[in-house]
């Protein structure tokens, strides 16, 4: 027997989040689940605390769709590995930390047909200082490249249509770290319609960063302009 097909997948990379993932998926399935049929895909990039048994443990009552890592692979890998597995008509992208606020997702969903991509804007960061003036210097230059009209392309928070997802995820993959930036540059580039909904931003629910440290932003903006640059050649014909 096939499986059931649902309306909405919602797609989680986790990694080292024992302490409040449970608690993040919860409240997520509370808040989504009255408007949409759903299930969970979550990309389990390698941890090495109790994460994956807290999963495991979880999908016994939940719907989830566990994709296991026993080797960390990083953020971008995991998302693209979650995308390529989805079925549904629409996947809803979101950090697993707790920052994200479902209860944003009413407005995404209300205008799920008005465009192909929707994108949050974190009007108020709760990020720290450094991280977010890091990420204000990126955006600069960022859009000396691409000009987008949205305000926050790197927001973890995004409905897409599968069709989108599908025509973008083999191009996927250039940043390590910064997913959500290619992501918005390519969906741009490519012609696809993109909207920006104001969203809610938390402070994490547990511990700190997995990512970006103080210690490894010099190797991480490196990397990113380089692949900022890589991403706008392979593009620019298409744009």
């Amino acid at each position: 027997m096939l499986e059931e097909k649902p309306v909405l997948e919602i797609l989680l990379p986790v990694h080292n989040e024992a302490e409040s993932i449970e608690g993040t998926i919860r409240e997520i399935y509370a808040v989504v689940s009255p408007q949409a049929d759903l299930r969970f895909i979550i990309c389990e990039d390698g941890s090495t605390d109790d994460t994956k048994k807290v999963l495991l443990r979880l999908g016994a009552s939940l719907p989830l769709k566990l994709i296991l890592n026993e080797e960390r692979k990083g953020y971008s890998r995991a998302v693209i590995d979650g995308m390529k597995s989805m079925r549904a008509d629409y996947l809803l992208c979101l950090d697993s930390d707790g920052q994200c606020d479902p209860n944003d997702f009413g407005k995404f969903w209300k205008a799920r047909d008005r465009q192909d991509v929707a994108i949050g804007w974190r009007v108020k960061r709760a990020d720290t200082v450094l991280r977010r003036a890091l990420s204000r210097v990126f955006y600069l230059v960022y859009q000396l490249f691409y000009r987008i009209p949205v305000h926050d392309p790197s927001c973890p928070f995004v409905l897409s249509h599968k069709r989108v997802i599908e025509g973008l995820v083999a191009e996927l993959g250039e940043m390590q770290q910064g997913f959500w930036w290619e992501f918005t540059a390519r969906v741009y580039r490519q012609g696809y319609s993109l909207r920006e909904i104001p969203v809610n931003h938390r402070s994490r629910s547990a511990g700190e960063t997995q990512v970006y440290r103080i210690s490894r932003m010099p190797g991480i903006g490196y990397r990113h302009f380089v692949a900022l640059f890589r991403i706008w050649m392979q593009t620019r014909r298409k744009a």
